[in-house]
């Protein structure tokens, strides 16, 4: 009696999905792809929606998704820790908001090793006085910046991107911050440069603290012709569905898509927030 390799397979406990290839097209030279994903803190309680029950789920968006780029928000050091042993392909930038180095929140940014040259680095925080560890305005929290400028190797073309999360609860804070973001972008890539500047900006886009952000920058959601109208925050279930307060700002290049990353990934919700990502075809 003949015996199929896939029937010897099976009965090894192997099975077709073992061997399956992330489900992504490759993104071609020229373009990039984005994701800003806050991927909610892993300290916190959540019950059935920690991090160790759903720490698998963000690897199999990040492997299907296949991003060129890709920057989180409210990443604890063993959360950045765990998304880098398990994606060596990404370099990684970024610091702890608390102290400069671990410490709380990292605005990690990871890029593909094989792809990109990091030319530059950065980190700064939202405040007064942005070159040291500082708490801004009325925010509850600190706040930084991480930013990147990266070099594709098969073409040349380079970009800048900056990932930022602004505060919940300071209204100050939050306006404030946005100006400080300008500044910086222009300050560090000015106005001639490629450059994406999101994350979670805990505000819808009408509001008028993004006047300085727009007359610099494009949203990305509302010019992409490919987009879609889902919402970001979904707070496990309990939030409306259209409350759209993650945002990518695009310059200098063209966005050929938006979307919001709310497929099925082997859990409910990989986060309290779904991952927005962008495609953009550098000049």
């Amino acid at each position: 009696m003949k015996t199929s390799i896939l029937t010897l397979l099976a009965a090894a406990g192997f099975t077709a999905a073992a061997f399956a290839a992330p489900v992504a097209d490759a993104t071609p030279e020229g373009e990039a792809k984005i994701i800003s994903y806050n991927i909610r803190l892993g300290v916190a309680d959540d019950g059935a929606n920690s991090w160790e029950h759903r720490r698998e789920a963000t690897l199999r968006m990040l492997e299907r998704e296949a991003p060129t780029v890709f920057g989180i928000q409210e990443g604890y050091l063993f959360q950045v820790k765990y998304i880098e042993e398990n994606l060596p392909q990404y370099g990684r930038v970024g610091v702890g908001r608390d102290d400069g180095k671990e410490g709380g929140e990292i605005m990690a940014v990871f890029y593909l090793r094989d792809r990109y040259d990091l030319l530059d680095h950065g980190d700064l925080w939202l405040s007064e006085t942005p070159d040291r560890v500082s708490r801004g305005w009325d925010g509850a929290c600190n706040r930084t910046m991480t930013w990147v400028h990266l070099r594709e190797k098969a073409t040349g073309k380079e970009f800048y991107y900056f990932n930022t999360h602004l505060d919940h609860k300071g209204v100050v804070a939050r306006r404030e911050g946005v100006k400080l973001v300008v500044r910086e972008v222009q300050q560090i890539a000015g106005r001639k440069a490629a450059v994406v500047v999101g994350g979670d900006l805990n505000s819808t886009i009408d509001d008028r603290i993004f006047d300085p952000l727009k007359k610099f920058m494009t949203p990305a959601r509302e010019k992409a012709p490919v987009t879609d109208r889902k919402g970001t925050y979904n707070g496990w279930g309990q939030a409306p569905n259209s409350m759209v307060i993650d945002h990518l700002f695009v310059r200098n290049m063209k966005c050929l898509s938006y979307r919001t990353l709310d497929g099925d990934y082997g859990v409910p919700y990989i986060s309290d927030h779904y991952p927005i990502e962008i495609v953009v075809r550098l000049k």
